[in-house]
Order: structure tokens, then C-alpha cells, then sequence
């Protein structure tokens, strides 16, 4: 079985927006066993919806449209495909009842031209959105199934989960598909290659697919086959086998954060955590407290950004700034040790270094950064060169302190890399 998925806008084609609908759509057929043949985004024309439609109409088992249902006089969507499937015009009161009922829980008066979010198109089926006033539609013609819904994303995304999904599993089956991803950090695709290269030649049938990104890389083994044949068993056991050779660098697995694994490993080892940044700006305080119930393991921060800032607010010893420098080893580890005492917490991360693009020297270029971790056990700097990319070099530097405080962790609960991974 095979789809196209259409996204429908003008703001997508001239770059206002970028298109997050495609890729969550693409995941989300993915896993009921589609195959996605292209993505197509077009503008808001009846011309430009008529011809793709006419491309797809019996070539195709299934097109996905987003976009142009709203109330204004540019969503033209709706329009457009009542001309196409030569429709009849149907005021739907369940949508009626929903759409005044999303106003007047606002207390808000309905405007007028919100009714015609009400009428469909008579030979549509209609898909309920239970997170706004545009219905999505699903119409069939010859062999092919076309499902237009909102481009507002939460609200596709509602309609597709519990209205499109149930549709099309009652009407297709497709095959198995099976992903399983393990997220690493602290190593390129290419040394990640070399270390795995006879794991992977010896993964038959399975596909695997490296996905990196700024810090980390993503390793994704897929499965095809058809439904009862154990296929979720076998990726399963490929990736308990290469675990092993990559334990130094893998953190989680499929959707997992770095900062969501290491939140829970404070979490439930009751034990409590501090930052001091000079170079990442915040930026790892960020990522923390980006997890909910962060408040119960991290303590606080301090962006120490200045020479005087670090003297000041952590104890920084100005001899120790003069004698090796602000970015050093000697600093990141009394940054460390100062905000862990400040905060009173088990732990400790730092971090000092030049982020650029301006600030280097010959010593110590562009990417040189210091992370230092402390803890009653013991406090210590690594030196890392991240690169020449201001934002890039902050987010790897984030990442790279959170992998290091996860070994330490680890290495002071005695739980082997490898054991954490089991």
C-alpha cells in the first residue's frame, strides 16, 4: 500500500512556516505498514489542489492533505475538493454543535462566518476535531482514500490519531513495520560505523539507518515483514547484541532525552544536582528544567559569565584565572566544586570554554571548552574541542556534561554502562 501526503499553503512554500505535518504523518503511516511514496507541498489555488489531486486520483491508495480548512476567505480547500468530487453541500450539526460550543465555553459570540465550518461536502465522511472548529474529511474515489484535515498541527494530529487511524486499520493491512532506535552521544556517525561495521553486516533482512544530529546520533534498525512472524523479537535481539560494542556512548532508546534519562536517574536515586555555565549560557539549565518534576533533583544555576561573576558568585580563586586562564581545568573544577557547596547539592556540572565564533587563540581556539563534574566523591575537568559553530558548540557542550555526569553517576552507584542499558 502505498500514499502521498500533500501539504496545502502558501506560507510553507515561501519559507514562513516549516512543515512539522509531513514528517509526524510520515511516522505515524510508517508504523501502520504504509509506505510513503512522496510529499508534496502546494499552494493555495484551486488549480494547484485540482492538479494534485488529478496526479494521485487511482495511481495512489492513499493521499493525506493539510491545510485551508479555516474559516477566511484564503482556506480554500474545502471548496476546491467539493468542485473536484463534484460534491453537494451538507450542514452537519454535530460540527455545528461543536464549533458553537468551542466559542461559548470562550464566552465568546460565534461570528457568522464560523457556521460554515458546518457544512461538508455530502459525499465526505466526516472526521470529528475535538481540538478546534475545522472537521477533517474522508472521501473515497475508484480505489483511492483522500483525508484532508486542519494544518493547524494539534489539531491534524487529533484527527489523524482518533479518527484516520481506526479508518484505515479496519480498511488496510498492511505489513509489520518495527523500529527500534538507540540514541548515543559523544561519537560521529563514521567512528560509530567503524565500531559496529561487523554487527551490521550481519543484520540480514533488518535495515539500519544513521540519524545524526547536533551531539548525538541516533542508530534505527527496521524490520519489514508480514503481521506474526516474531519480526518486534528479532529487532529486538540485534539491538541487545551491539549494545555491548557501544555502551561508552549509548544513552536510551527511540524517543529518550538525554536530560529526560538523566533526570530520572537523580530522580530515583534521590540525589540532587547544580550547575555553573559560563560558555553554554543556561543552556544545560534549560534542557533540565525543560522535564517536568525537574524540581525535585535540581537545585538551581549559576551563569557565571564573567571573570568577576565567577570569583564572586562561586569562590573562583582570581590567581587561579590569572595563572592558567578563565577556560581551564583549574576553573572548571572550582566552578564545579563552588556551585555544588552554594547549592548543597550531590552533584555538580560546569562548564567554561569559547563558544565563537571570535575569542580564540592559538592555545586554545574556537571550540576549546572545560567541563567539570564534582561530587562528594570527586571533582574533575575534561577538555573538549567542539568545533566552530557558536549554537552548535553550546548544545554539543550541554550534551557532553550531561553524558558525563550519567557515567559518574553510574560509576558511583557501581552499575556498569552496560548494565544500565539492560
Amino acid at each position: 500500500m502505498n500514499a502521498r501526503i500533500i501539504t496545502i499553503g502558501d506560507e510553507i512554500l515561501i519559507g514562513q512556516i516549516v512543515d512539522t505535518n509531513s514528517a509526524w504523518l510520515a511516522r505515524q503511516l510508517n508504523d501502520l505498514g504504509i509506505a510513503v511514496e512522496s510529499i508534496v507541498s502546494i499552494s493555495d489555488s484551486r488549480e494547484a489542489i485540482h492538479k494534485a489531486l488529478d496526479e494521485a486520483d487511482s495511481k495512489l491508495d492513499l493521499v493525506i492533505m493539510t491545510g485551508g480548512l479555516g474559516p477566511t476567505k484564503d482556506d480554500i480547500t474545502k471548496h476546491a475538493l467539493a468542485e473536484w468530487f463534484e460534491s453537494g453541500w451538507n450542514e452537519d450539526q454535530e460540527v455545528l454543535q461543536r464549533v458553537e460550543k468551542h466559542f461559548s465555553i470562550r464566552g465568546i459570540a460565534m461570528p457568522d462566518v464560523n457556521r460554515g465550518q458546518a457544512m461538508v461536502p455530502d459525499n465526505c465522511v466526516v472526521l470529528t476535531n475535538e481540538s478546534g472548529t475545522a472537521p477533517g474529511m474522508w472521501f473515497e474515489r475508484n480505489r483511492t482514500v483522500f483525508i484532508s484535515m486542519p494544518g493547524v498541527p494539534f489539531e491534524m494530529k487529533s484527527i489523524f490519531a482518533n479518527q484516520a487511524i481506526p479508518k484505515l486499520k479496519s480498511r488496510y493491512i498492511g505489513k509489520q513495520i518495527v523500529h527500534r532506535t538507540i540514541m548515543t552521544q559523544g561519537i560521529g556517525e563514521s567512528t560509530l560505523m567503524e565500531i559496529i561495521s561487523d554487527w551490521e553486516n550481519n543484520l540480514g533482512d533488518l535495515k539500519l539507518a544513521y540519524l545524526p544530529s547536533v551531539g548525538s546520533v541516533r542508530l534505527r534498525v527496521t524490520g519489514l515483514s508480514d503481521v506474526g512472524e516474531g519480526l518486534q523479537a528479532r529487532v529486538n535481539d540485534s539491538v541487545k547484541a551491539v549494545l555491548p560494542l557501544i555502551a561508552d556512548y549509548a544513552f536510551g532508546f527511540d524517543e529518550a532525552k538525554l536530560e529526560e534519562v538523566v533526570g530520572e536517574i537523580l530522580k530515583s536515586n534521590n540525589l540532587t544536582l547544580s550547575t555553573a555555565e559560563s560558555c553554554t549560557g543556561g543552556y544545560i539549565s534549560h534542557l533540565i528544567t525543560s522535564i517536568s518534576g525537574s524540581s525535585s533533583y535540581y537545585n538551581g544555576s549559576a551563569v557565571t559569565y564573567s571573570n568577576e561573576a565567577k570569583q564572586n558568585v562561586l569562590g573562583v580563586d582570581p590567581a587561579y584565572i590569572e595563572k592558567f586562564g578563565a577556560v581551564s581545568e583549574e576553573v572548571a573544577m572550582q566552578m564545579a566544586e563552588g556551585v555544588r557547596q552554594q547549592f548543597q547539592t550531590d552533584y555538580a556540572i560546569s562548564t567554561t570554554g569559547i563558544a565563537g565564533p571570535d575569542g580564540g587563540t592559538e592555545s586554545k581556539p574556537v571550540g576549546t571548552v572545560w567541563i567539570g563534574i564534582s561530587s562528594k566523591h570527586a571533582t574533575y575537568a575534561l577538555k573538549y574541542s567542539m568545533g566552530t559553530h557558536r549554537e552548535r558548540n553550546i548544545r554539543k557542550s550541554a550534551l557532553q556534561a550531561l553524558q558525563l555526569l550519567r557515567k559518574e553517576i553510574f560509576k558511583n552507584l557501581g552499575i556498569s554502562l552496560k548494565e544500565a542499558l539492560s
